[in-house]
This record gives structure tokens, C-alpha cells and sequence, in this order.
């Protein structure tokens, strides 16, 4: 009798364990990373609903490779320790792709497990080059580069403006401070640098810098760093009696920032990033669906659906998940997107540079001018 019983429940564990690996098999895993929670949360919910909507709409249509595809969502905090931890989170519970992560600071120590797995990793928001400069095959961004992004704010520094004497200041991160430094290379020798420093991502309080800073009398103060801190250096700027305009990159255009600045204080404030998506043709049919489902559309939203269609497409086209394959289709093929063709470089860089610049103006952001 014991014996029958012993045999039944192995039998039962055995049938469990082959109904749970079938499970496995019939679902392609996709994982999405970035600030899910903290000061930053707006950008990962953003990452979250682009690609949720791309998934939605090809499980809609049947799936992908005959099999229901499944997101797998994890907060790096915008912490590096914590990107590695769900990398490798990521990474075993049998992901195929990654869509993410949101800071550079995340995506480069990230990368080199996702490289380690052979994986496919395509961001939609980190720019700094050293992403792409590592020769990883399987790593790739949608978005453009600093390198990019603080050349057209150099030539709209010079030619636009034509401003003699500024001040930049940085949030000390990968991302913050390559950007501020790539600015600065770019207007090295055409306007003086008055004054260049440093403050601490998540602090509050930034008049001791701003004080020093306002003795110098720089006509523009340009800051390296994301819209938490940007927003709340305007406000105490302004607070301060300090009145030129701030510049700053794509990580600060998000309607967070007026929100922390004040419309007052955040008008006429510069900003580098894509061109207004409403103006592209391609993304109405995108903008239209996402803003029904999730409200207002952010500013790397666009990009993580084109990231996760990308992905997608890029598995379809190579008729496996494996990852190998998948990194080749990705670099021979040329993709449609809501933002345009996507085409990838040697490198896993798009191959034509998308910054514009950007103005504050009454509580919105505007395309403002086009090197």
C-alpha cells in the first residue's frame, strides 16, 4: 500500500513538473527594466506602457512564433547594484530580450550580463556612448547619444543664442555629468566656462552652488542630470534672483519638471531631445492608442513601443528566440517604428541623430529650433 502511494505521488510530481515545463515553452518572456519606484517612477511607468501596449497588440494578433508573449517588469531604482541584481533576476527567469534600462548609470554594468547570457538588450533612453562603445553586439538604443545631444546644444548655444560666458553644473552620474562634459567639449574654446561643478542626485537643496554660481555672472547655466533636480535648481535660481534660462537634456523633458519648477519659474527654459512625435506622421496611429489606454503620453514612451516592436520583429524575422540569431536579424534589418525606420549600426546605434532643441513655454514644451 505504501509503495502504491509512493509511486502515485511521483507520478503526480512528475506530471506536475511536465505540465509546468510545457507552461514554459508556450510563453515568450520579455523583461522591462527601470525606475519602477522612487523620484524617477515616471520615466519606468512610461517604459512600461510602451512596451505593454506593443506586447498587447501582438498577442492580439495571434502572438509571437505561435506562443502568448509575457512581460516581465522589474525596478532597478535607478540604483547600478540593483540594475545587476534584476539583470541577472531577469536573465534566469528565462527572458528572451530586455527592453531598458532608463538610466545609462543602469544600462552599462546591466549590459555586461545581458552580453554574459547572449541576450538582446535595446534601450529607449540611455544615451551616454560608453553603452555602445563596448563592442557588445547584442546591445543596442533607439534613442541617440550625448555625444549627439550636447553637439546641438553647443551649436544653439553659439549660433542660436551667441552667448560669451555660461555656467554648467552636473548631477555626478554617468549620465549627467557625460552629458554636461560632452556640451562642455563641443563650446571649449567659443564660450568660457565661468563655472563647472557638481551636486548629489536626490538632494533637495541646491542654493549653496547657486550662490556661487551667480557671482559669475554666466548669461545660461547648463545642467547634466534628470528633472527631479533640474526642476528644483530652477526654482531656487529663480529664488535666488538668478534669471537666465537653464538648458538641459532629454532626461529633464518631462511635465515633472514644471511640476517640481513652477511654470513661472521653468518659462523659457531649453531643452534637447526628438522631435515633437504629434508631428510625425507615423506616430498618430501610436499616440492615439496609448493616450486612450494611459492617458498622457510621455517622453520615452514612443520609444520603449518601438524598442519592444523592434525586439519583437527582430524574433519573428529569425524564426527562434535564440539569441544569437536574434542580435544578427537585429543589425540586418531595417525596422518600421511610430518614431520612423530604425536602423542599427555596428555599434547598436541608430544611424541618423535625432536631437532638436526645445523650449518651456506656458506650463507645455515646444519644439523650438533644428540645427
Amino acid at each position: 500500500m505504501k509503495k502504491s502511494a509512493i509511486l502515485f505521488l511521483s507520478l503526480l510530481m512528475l506530471a506536475f513538473i511536465f505540465i509546468g515545463c510545457q507552461k514554459k515553452e508556450d510563453v515568450i518572456k520579455i523583461g522591462v527594466a527601470g525606475p519602477m519606484t522612487g523620484d524617477q517612477a515616471k520615466m519606468g511607468t512610461d517604459f512600461k506602457n510602451g512596451v505593454t501596449l506593443a506586447v498587447e497588440e501582438w498577442n492580439s494578433k495571434g502572438g509571437l512564433l505561435g506562443k502568448k508573449i509575457e512581460i516581465m517588469v522589474e525596478d532597478d531604482q535607478h540604483e547600478p547594484k540593483q540594475a545587476v541584481s534584476i539583470a541577472n533576476k531577469i536573465v534566469n527567469a528565462g527572458a528572451v530580450g530586455i527592453i531598458g534600462h532608463f538610466n545609462s548609470s543602469c544600462s552599462i554594468p546591466a549590459s555586461d550580463v545581458y552580453n554574459r547570457a547572449g541576450i538582446p538588450m535595446i534601450t529607449p533612453a540611455s544615451t551616454n556612448p560608453q553603452l555602445t562603445e563596448k563592442g557588445y553586439k547584442g546591445v543596442s538604443r533607439v534613442c541617440g547619444r550625448d555625444d549627439q545631444q550636447g553637439k546641438v546644444g553647443a551649436e544653439f548655444v553659439i549660433n542660436k543664442l551667441k552667448l560669451k560666458k555660461i555656467s554648467i553644473i552636473h548631477d555626478k552620474t554617468t549620465y549627467g555629468q557625460g552629458l554636461a562634459d560632452e556640451f562642455k567639449k563641443f563650446i571649449t574654446g567659443q564660450v568660457e566656462v565661468v563655472y563647472y561643478g557638481g551636486i548629489i542626485q536626490g538632494d533637495k537643496d541646491f542654493k549653496t552652488v547657486l550662490t556661487a554660481m551667480k557671482d559669475k555672472k554666466p548669461e545660461l547655466i547648463y545642467f547634466g542630470g534628470i528633472y527631479p533636480e533640474a526642476g528644483l535648481i530652477v526654482r531656487q535660481a529663480k529664488e535666488l534672483g538668478i534669471t537666465v534660462p537653464l538648458m538641459s537634456g532629454d532626461g529633464t523633458i518631462d511635465p515633472k519638471f514644471i511640476e517640481i519648477a513652477g511654470a513661472k519659474a521653468a518659462e523659457g527654459t531649453y531643452l534637447t531631445f526628438s522631435p515633437d512625435a504629434r508631428k510625425i506622421p507615423t506616430a498618430k496611429t501610436f499616440i492615439d492608442s496609448y493616450e486612450k489606454k494611459f492617458g498622457e503620453l510621455g517622453p520615452y514612451s514612443m520609444y520603449a513601443y518601438d524598442a519592444a516592436n523592434v525586439m519583437l520583429t527582430a524574433i519573428k524575422e529569425a524564426g527562434t528566440t535564440d539569441g544569437k540569431t536574434v542580435i544578427e536579424k537585429l543589425h540586418s534589418v531595417e525596422f518600421s517604428g511610430a518614431a520612423g525606420k530604425v536602423k542599427f549600426d555596428a555599434k547598436g546605434d541608430i544611424t541618423v541623430a535625432p536631437y532638436v532643441v526645445w523650449i518651456t513655454k506656458n506650463g507645455k514644451f515646444e519644439e523650438f529650433w533644428k540645427p
